[in-house]
């Protein structure tokens, strides 16, 4: 009979109700083991504790080197905000509304940025964000507004994280926003590469292919772009200078590249905008990253240049 209670001896397929507790008995089982192991080993409980497990896991070899900085990097950025990270305004490269248009292509030529929050009347008044390839169509026709060519600025709180932020970015497709502070002005703009920066490590632009070497670039408005790592000697051959030399007296410090040489002339750690004149060459400072400079615009100084010095 189909509900003798020896069905399930005679070979007969068990009802549905019995396999179902076979089943949930398994599941009950594999809880059990992994409750067990959690115990042995149980997960860790704060930030700091999961920092020391892939520190484990990187001398374990589960991971590597750069797995392990990478994801340390996502948990750093979640206690990091848009104000730890910012480019402060005195340092921001910004673009007049009223400016002409080869004032507008010198600035993008020399700071190599391929976005420009542009303001109008004040620096605090941020009007939109200019893309540097949308200058091309300004070249082409000159009838056309620069306004129309803006696009609109993404404005966010010091107090941002930096977590958030890069899923915005991601979101909206916006890779730069200015940074406001608790008053409403200007403190400063982020972009999405310095959020990630600090995810992945420094990101080197088109410019960075042999930045270990150094690297001399020339420019359209006959400058020169030289990279903060260049060696000197290769700077005293390309310009045809002696950077050695002081007063007719070989220099006493030792320095192997341009970046360490113009930080020691200068006194401090170099910052954006700076200048220094040294052997008829004027270097000024367009990029630091980490406290050194990663490249310098260079040109001949100038006879009044010469005689302020």
């Amino acid at each position: 009979m189909p509900d003798s209670p020896n069905a399930a001896r005679s070979g007969h397929p068990q009802p549905p109700d019995a396999a179902g507790a076979h089943v949930h008995k398994s599941e009950d089982r594999r809880g059990i083991l992994q409750k067990i192991a959690e115990f042995i080993h149980p997960g860790p409980d704060s930030k700091e504790e999961l920092m020391e497990t892939l520190a484990e896991a990187e001398d374990n070899q589960v991971i590597g080197a750069e797995s392990r900085a990478m994801l340390e990097g996502v948990l750093r950025i979640t206690d990091m905000t848009a104000g730890d990270v910012m480019v402060a305004a005195p340092r921001m490269d910004l673009i007049n509304i009223d400016a002409p248009f080869d004032e507008l292509l010198h600035l993008v030529i020399d700071t190599s940025h391929s976005r420009f929050p542009v303001y109008e009347n004040d620096r605090e008044n941020i009007i939109g964000i200019l893309m540097a390839k949308d200058l091309l169509k300004l070249q082409r026709a000159p009838e056309l507004n620069l306004r129309a060519l803006l696009r609109p600025a993404v404005f966010v709180p010091e107090s941002k994280k930096l977590n958030d932020l890069l899923r915005e970015f991601k979101g909206n497709r916006n890779h730069l926003a200015i940074v406001i502070d608790e008053f409403g002005r200007t403190a400063g703009l982020i972009t999405i590469e310095d959020v990630l920066e600090e995810i992945v490590g420094e990101i080197e632009d088109e410019f960075d292919d042999h930045a270990t070497e150094g690297d001399i670039y020339a420019l359209a408005d006959k400058t020169y772009r030289v990279s903060g790592d260049t060696p000197i000697e290769r700077v005293e051959e390309s310009f045809a200078v002696d950077l050695k030399t002081r007063d007719g007296e070989e220099a006493t410090e030792e320095f192997d590249t341009i970046g360490g040489l113009i930080a020691h002339e200068i006194g401090h750690v170099p910052k954006r905008g700076e200048r220094c004149e040294l052997a008829g060459l004027q270097f000024v400072v367009l990029h630091t990253k980490g406290g050194a400079v990663k490249w310098f615009k260079v040109s001949p100084a100038t006879p009044l240049q010469a005689s302020k010095a």
